[in-house]
């Protein structure tokens, strides 16, 4: 009997193994997109809409842009929607929400476009220090509450130089602002050390240099792809996006 009960447990345990790893090999169908900073979820939707037409399921992430620990909840709350492994992405200051919320089980790969990438304790405002100091940077002005955004006169120039000007002036003149004590705060967790790693270079971004994103790509062991484009490479070049966001939901 002692013999019987012993093999079905390793039976038990052998199967279970065997789930598991077939589990870790089931190619993602869930995509959540996180924004960055100054613009809303739609951003994100010329890459949304190529991935539906995949056969994605995609969830737009709307940040509240108040503070880091918000907008990780938003993003915690669009995984917490999802059945089965997903592909985490940011953009921008996105990328410093999933390094944060990509922790989460369902998370099988971290995709970063144009996006910081801190390491634990880390905060954008102490990347910013050490960091290429941007025209784009430079343009960041702050109001009475301390809430950021760019100069809209350089925003076409520093963001969106490969948009049509009117599109640039367009999204110049309804940036949503940021709270200061979001670029202030470390996170806690880094999920680039667990999780496979894609990574985006904009070459032609004035806003986070592209020797910075570079260096982000090099520290996290992301496999990279360069883009002629702006900040705004992931409007320009949905389909690249797209392609490897595709790319990370087949990782094993």
């Amino acid at each position: 009997m002692r013999k019987l009960l012993i093999s079905a447990a390793a039976a038990l345990l052998s199967a279970s193994a065997i789930a598991s790893v077939a589990a870790a090999r089931t190619p993602a169908k869930n995509v959540v997109l996180v924004h960055g900073a100054f613009v809303d979820e739609t951003s994100w939707q010329p890459v949304a809409d190529l991935l539906t037409k995949r056969g994605y399921h995609v969830t737009l992430v709307k940040n509240p842009l108040t503070s880091l620990e918000d907008d990780v909840k938003a993003t915690r709350e669009a995984l917490a929607r999802q059945s089965g492994p997903t592909v985490l992405v940011g953009h921008s200051w996105g990328g410093v929400v999933i390094t944060e919320a990509g922790e989460d089980p369902k998370v099988t790969a971290l995709v970063y476009v144009s996006a910081f990438a801190p390491e634990k304790g880390e905060s954008v405002a102490a990347l910013g220090k050490n960091g290429t100091q941007t025209e784009g940077i430079k343009s960041i002005r702050a109001d009475q509450k301390g809430f950021l955004t760019i100069d809209p006169q350089a925003f076409p120039k520093v963001i969106a130089a490969d948009l049509p000007d009117s599109m640039g002036q367009a999204l110049a003149k309804s940036q949503l602002p940021l709270n200061h004590v979001s670029f202030e705060t470390a996170v806690t967790n880094a999920a680039w050390h667990h999780k496979p790693s894609y990574y985006v270079v904009s070459t032609e971004d004035k806003l986070l240099d592209p020797r910075d994103q570079h260096f982000f790509a090099d520290r996290i062991k992301a496999q990279t792809i360069e883009l002629k484009g702006s900040h705004a490479s992931l409007v320009v070049h949905a389909k690249d996006v797209a392609d490897i966001i595709e790319k990370a939901a087949s990782s094993k």
